[in-house]
């Protein structure tokens, strides 16, 4: 079996449980910090790509709770662009295993 690549915010707990969950379960579970890859509009893209850009949003993400960061008012590339600009926007965990991609 595959190592699940799981990039979390370091700190948070729903991702904590997640992972112990997975580890739980037998699988080997390699974590990463979402906030400090260095993300590229194609390496984010492989996770975000076939989800509509106001899905790839965490909605808990301060700046989206306040209205700062309005997801729906975003073309795909503004979108894309704030995600890079702060890493804290981005819809978590992103998990890889394999080939495969998956969000949230």
């Amino acid at each position: 079996m595959d190592t699940i690549e799981f990039f979390e915010k370091p700190g948070c707990s729903t991702n904590t449980k997640q992972v112990a969950a997975l580890r739980a379960a037998g699988c080997a579970v390699d974590t990463r910090s979402l906030l400090s890859h260095p993300w590229t509009a194609d390496t984010l893209l492989a996770f975000l790509g076939p989800l509509p850009s106001t899905a790839w949003f965490n909605p808990a993400a301060p700046r989206v709770k306040t209205g700062q960061i309005r997801p729906d008012a975003l073309m795909p590339e503004e979108a894309l662009a704030a995600l890079l600009d702060d890493h804290l926007l981005i819809r978590r965990p992103l998990i890889r295993i394999g080939d495969t991609r998956m969000v949230g």
